[in-house]
């Protein structure tokens, strides 16, 4: 007899109910019960360096400076403002440490349509000037590096890759774009007014396209040497694998005024990489991470079940945080998530606003085996370093693609199983002592579809006083 079984496992409906009864008596008898050191989950990804400096590393000085116009340049210039480069690979690649590169607006993908940046040394590059590079403006001319599909055939890394020194790194007025190169289905989880279906994961090969590149938009891979880092006024859109990952040594890590929108596992993910030091059990902070009035919006689960990760930003272990005056919303599953024991007195979180995260505003493990989930109203229960302002709250003035919101509001992932244990297949394997077998298929009616990079610019300044406001020239 066959029968059909359809589980709904997660339902995203449009308002917010916060609970009444608070968390934090739980949470200081949970806090008694439980061991006062900490361990550190392990990354498979962690690279421990032989040796570590106790102090940041410092940024290199030079006057050196370079342009670059899609429009009007030619590699074959010189770079300077009467006759710019073409491409922003080739300022790179002639940039000495620490050297500033102005980029006009334009859609950039790297030279013979490479599809992706990377340095192994710290550079100032500032976008989306005019073609005279006299004035500066994300949303009137903004610098796209936004690569095609045809690029994922070979060159499947993040947009922009910073692999070995970072120190004084600033990126500032760029827009980070995979909706073009990320593969989307053509008929599972469409959703009216949102052009193309669901994200395929990279395991996934469409028929008439390349599949999709799971790398982050923007990356400092573990092995970056350390220092000062500031990413500002700058767009994340599309990410496949987060929007922003990186690898923080030392020094201040600095994420301002930017806005992140419908990146998947997590917009923000920056974790410590320097030695361990103290002795068994004894957690070292590498430095400093400042995130700070960034819009956050529809972060995406890594898969379409809703499950797994969907977070605005991720506290990692290593590394002191200051969380403030952003807005983050419309998470899969929380706003924020503190479940890698990173110690509590390296946290501040303050002046936030919260709104329609599915699963809370906060994941919070104070402990191994424990996973608490917190509202805003609840966060001055918390034991952090600082807690306040915080509020669970719709900006009014928050101006979202009305369609893509309608469709997040909607989504919905759902199983069928089919299985028979007395068809006449079954009876034979169960016969031999063989597993019984069934089929299952599975559906979400929305998962990390695309969204328009040119409403996500009108994100800026549109809620006075948090969030990403309207970016001011460098």
């Amino acid at each position: 007899m066959k029968t059909l079984r359809t589980l709904t496992i997660l339902a995203l409906v449009w308002g917010i109910t916060l609970p009444a009864m608070s968390q934090g008596r739980r949470l200081r008898e949970l806090r008694q019960q439980l061991p006062e050191q900490k361990t550190e989950e392990s990354r498979p990804d962690k690279q421990t360096p032989d040796k570590q400096d106790s102090q940041a590393q410092k940024a290199p000085t030079t006057g050196q400076v370079f342009y670059v116009s899609m429009e009007n340049g030619s590699n074959r210039n010189d770079g300077s403002q009467q006759a710019p480069f073409k491409n922003i690979d080739k300022a790179i690649n002639e940039a000495e440490p620490g050297a500033r590169i102005n980029i006009a607006g334009g859609v950039y993908f790297g030279t013979l349509n490479i599809g992706f940046l990377e340095s192994d040394k710290p550079l100032k590059l500032y976008g989306s000037y005019d073609e005279t590079f006299s004035k500066q403006d994300i949303v009137a001319h903004p610098t796209l590096i936004q690569p095609d599909n045809p690029s994922a055939r070979t060159s499947r890394r993040a947009l922009l890759r910073f692999t070995r020194d970072v120190a004084g790194t600033v990126i500032d007025h760029m827009v980070f774009d995979s909706g073009e190169r990320n593969a989307y289905h053509a008929s599972e989880g469409v959703v009216e007014g949102v052009e193309g279906g669901r994200l395929m994961m990279p395991t996934e090969s469409p028929s008439n396209m390349n599949s999709t590149v799971g790398e982050p938009l923007v990356q400092f891979v573990s092995a970056t040497t350390g220092g000062d880092v500031i990413i500002q006024n700058c767009a994340f859109l599309n990410g496949a694998s987060f929007g922003l990952q990186a690898g923080h040594r030392s020094g201040t890590f600095t994420v301002r005024n930017n806005v992140f929108v419908a990146n998947k596992m997590a917009a923000i993910e920056i974790y410590g990489t320097c030695a361990q030091t103290g002795g068994p059990g004894v957690m070292t902070s590498c430095g400093d991470v400042e995130i700070a009035n960034n819009t956050i919006l529809f972060s995406w689960s890594r898969t379409h079940d809703f499950l797994d990760m969907g977070y605005g930003i991720r506290i990692m272990t290593r590394a002191n945080y200051n969380i403030h005056n952003n807005i983050i919303g419309a998470s899969i599953l929380a706003a924020i998530d503190h479940t890698r024991f990173n110690k509590d007195e390296w946290i501040h979180v303050n002046n936030n606003t919260f709104f329609v995260n599915k699963d809370k505003d906060l994941h919070y493990s104070p402990a191994s085996n424990t996973r608490l989930r917190v509202d805003a109203k609840d966060f001055e229960d918390l034991e952090f370093a600082s807690v306040s302002g915080n509020k669970n709250q719709i900006p009014e003035q928050l101006r979202v693609c009305k369609a893509y919101l309608e469709g997040y509001l909607n989504a919905r992932y759902s199983e069928e199983v089919d299985f028979d244990r007395n068809s006449p297949a079954n009876q034979w394997r169960a016969a031999l002592g063989m597993n019984m077998q069934g089929t299952i298929s599975s559906e979400a009616t929305m998962f990390a579809n695309k969204y328009p990079w040119k409403e996500a610019l009108g994100l800026f300044g549109n809620v006075n006083g948090a969030g990403a406001q309207k970016p001011v020239s460098q």
